[in-house]
């Protein structure tokens, strides 16, 4: 006798069959995506070279120092889309105690291009140490009045860049970069005898 309900459950077997197959297909391209994402174009930090520091005015006045600070840096960024930057700073600071702060205009840089930068800023009256007071003698000591020698001081920049990256065109992501450089200082010129970054 003929049964018109036999075949039903190969029919259900079929599409349960057919769900897996196109679960795990979906898996392995949103595996694949993740792989490439992370592969080639996961966000990376943009690089931070520092061209050059300057002091265009330096002076040492009854044991406080007064200056003009410049640092010039390349940027370079890395990835495949732009990078936008805010929120970034330059600061110098001397024995760990802040000196002076710049906050650096927004910007873009596109997808592995360079971009340079430069930052400058004025301090007045900054208290030297007691043994570079001792040192100078309290003295007024102009940008290149002196030379030779003499005491020397050492501060540290850090420059820090904070934006975010569009992946794909769709997605952004934060990233931040950041360089720090000991700058060492003759006191009796404003004069760069060395940078370590």
């Amino acid at each position: 006798m003929f049964d018109p309900y036999r075949s039903k459950p190969s029919r259900g077997r079929t599409n349960f069959a057919s769900c897996i197959c196109a679960t795990i297909f979906l898996i392995f391209i949103i595996a694949a995506i993740v792989v490439a994402y992370f592969f080639l174009f996961k966000p990376k930090t943009p690089k931070i070279a520092v061209e050059a520091v300057r002091f265009p005015t330096f002076s040492v006045t009854n044991g406080t120092v007064n200056f003009t600070f410049f640092q010039y840096v390349s940027v370079t960024n890395p990835n495949r889309d732009e990078f936008t930057h805010y929120d970034s700073s330059l600061q110098l600071s001397y024995s760990g105690e802040p000196v002076g702060l710049v906050f650096i205009p927004a910007g873009k840089i596109d997808g592995g291009r360079t971009q340079h930068m430069s930052a400058k800023f004025d301090v007045q009256s900054y208290p030297l140490p007691a043994k570079l007071k001792a040192d100078v003698a309290g003295g007024v000591i102009p940008m290149n009045g002196g030379g030779g020698g003499g005491p020397t001081m050492e501060v540290e920049t850090r420059m820090k860049l904070v934006g975010r990256v569009r992946v794909l065109k769709v997605f952004t992501h934060r990233v931040d970069g950041g360089v720090k450089c000991g700058v060492v200082i003759q006191v009796s010129s404003g004069a760069v005898l060395g940078v370590r970054c």
